[in-house]
């Protein structure tokens, strides 16, 4: 019943996401970079997953590229939008021999990444990827965001897939101190035909990073112009800010 994070869960990931406002992220980025002068026609979108979000890059009328480690995930998002070009990699080693004029990586998929060190890679392959000019957007769960994720620390509910099946989830969540990290145990019941039902649990784990941690990583990886910011206003974080976003520029024309 126990498995890999991001294998099992693909197959019920948009049923159970069904509220996510990528809509509205889409646009909170989008706003930024043209304010910022950006016109931008060629994104990348890390950690896509099933695509949620790289669906709204492309309806804005990006010609855009998803990457992801999870096969699982990206077969959702090749069925999803198959005008998409879907790459499989990691966040901390990707080499896709391009780059982009827009790189977004959203919904606290960075947390996945459990060192700084790891964390530090990531940004370092974003700036490798983006064009003189450019522009990254990302966010990140902070500490505060990690040890107190949901109000209750579970999470459980029923949602239908697409082609009618019942999913009933149970997500539990703790905070280990000692290692910092938070874990969710996914539990998933995924009713069939005939009353028949298949179970599975996923572990997820994930680092909080606050803005103080994150800006020395920024400017090691090349960045010397970006801003940190809350969501939906770009205020400054505060302490008790659970998430933040990052605007990071590539210095140079494109």
């Amino acid at each position: 019943m126990q498995r890999p994070p991001f294998t099992a869960l693909a197959a019920v990931y948009d049923a159970i996401m069904a509220d996510v406002e990528y809509d509205a992220w889409a646009d909170f980025v989008l706003s930024y970079a043209r304010d910022g002068g950006l016109n931008a026609s060629e994104a990348l979108d890390l950690a896509c997953g099933t695509g949620g979000f790289t669906r709204e890059l492309y309806a804005a009328g990006l010609q855009v590229t998803g990457l992801d480690f999870s096969a699982e995930m990206l077969a959702l998002a090749r069925s999803r939008l198959p005008e998409v070009n879907f790459e499989l990699g990691d966040l901390r080693h990707f080499e896709l021999g391009r780059t982009f004029d827009l790189l977004t990586c959203v919904f606290d998929s960075l947390n996945n990444l459990l060192t700084p060190a790891e964390l530090g890679q990531a940004i370092s392959r974003m700036h490798h990827h983006l064009t003189p000019g450019g522009l990254a957007a990302f966010d990140l769960n902070t500490r505060l965001g990690v040890r107190e994720l949901w109000e209750g620390d579970q999470i459980e509910g029923l949602a239908l897939t697409a082609d009618g099946h019942e999913v009933h989830y149970h997500w539990s969540h703790h905070f280990d101190p000692e290692e910092e990290v938070g874990v969710v145990q996914a539990f998933c019941r995924v009713m069939g035909e005939a009353g028949q039902s298949q179970e599975f649990v996923e572990t997820h784990r994930e680092r909080g990073y606050d803005p103080q941690e994150v800006a020395p990583l920024l400017k090691a990886a090349g960045f010397t112009r970006f801003e940190i910011v809350e969501y939906p206003d770009y205020a400054d974080p505060t302490p008790e800010t659970p998430r933040i976003w990052v605007f990071a520029w590539k210095e140079g024309q494109a």
